[in-house]
């Protein structure tokens, strides 16, 4: 029976009732009006099987809506945006979060005796469906660095450049002359640094607080500082021939839990950096 011959046998027996007006005729007429609503709501998800992924214009069928209307309603996962679900959707296609494996052991350095990356990597145990929690990131990458390699230890390059604030300078400069040596200024960009830079409440330390990623700052290379026999600051990427633009690591100098990664961005014969974004080599 359609549900227009169901709604004209409804108002014929209104009708009848109507003029009968007795108490058990109005709950006859109840009892059949509860029927028929019954029969009218057995094509909802559960009943036609029907739990589509995505949004699904087929995915459809006639029955009682979650704002108690009744009429063409959806059962796929693009019903809970657009408010077209069937009463049961929730019941019938429950969210499902995804679920992935436990973390990998990291890989080895990339390479050895630079600054480099190890990865590690999960797998997709259970896809999310019906609008559950999807998956999280499934790679991770994170800063890396073997100080040997086949033939023994690395270069001093590859040893964290210590820095400091630029104040420093003044004093070291008028204690340490150096005949016919000039300083230079290297600019980096700083790409990764540790929460430590935030937890520096001493004075000679709260420079570290203004370290932010992304930031362009200026070191100093002065006489005083050069490697011995050299004329490179040790860390600062000078002697890295064509790799120069690598990323290297820092050290902050006062606190050992401030440090971090930094892009080599170019030399320059003298900083100009403003004064909290301005560094000495030690």
């Amino acid at each position: 029976m359609s549900s227009s011959d169901e709604g004209s046998d409804i108002f014929r027996l209104l009708i009848i009732m109507s003029a009968c007006g007795s108490r058990r005729s109005w709950r006859l007429f109840y009892l059949a009006l509860l029927v028929t609503l019954v029969s009218q709501s057995e094509g909802g998800c559960q009943d036609t099987g029907l739990c589509c992924f995505g949004q699904n214009q087929s995915c459809i069928t006639e029955d009682w809506r979650k704002d108690r209307s009744y009429g063409e309603c959806y059962c796929d996962q693009a019903c809970k945006t657009t408010l077209d679900c069937c009463h049961d959707y929730d019941l019938a296609c429950p969210a499902i979060s995804c679920v992935v494996s436990e973390w990998s052991v990291w890989s080895g350095c990339l390479e050895p005796c630079k600054p480099t990356l190890r990865t590690r990597w999960r797998q997709v145990i259970q896809e999310a469906r019906n609008g559950g929690e999807p998956c999280p990131s499934l790679h991770q990458t994170a800063g890396c660095a073997e100080y040997h390699d086949q033939h023994g230890p690395c270069l001093q390059s590859l040893v964290p450049a210590l820095i400091t604030t630029g104040g420093y300078g003044n004093a070291r400069k008028k204690r340490e002359i150096f005949d016919n040596i000039t300083g230079y200024c290297v600019e980096f960009e700083l790409t990764s640094l540790t929460a430590g830079c935030q937890h520096s409440f001493s004075p000679h330390t709260l420079w570290m607080r203004y370290l932010k990623e992304g930031h362009q700052v200026c070191v100093e290379c002065q006489p005083p500082a050069l490697a011995q026999g050299q004329r490179y600051c040790s860390g600062d990427g000078e002697n890295m021939g064509q790799d120069r633009r690598l990323s290297l690591q820092w050290q902050a100098v006062g606190n050992t839990q401030c440090r971090g990664v930094w892009r080599r961005v170019r030399r320059r014969d003298s900083c100009s950096c403003p004064t909290v974004h301005s560094f000495l080599f030690i």
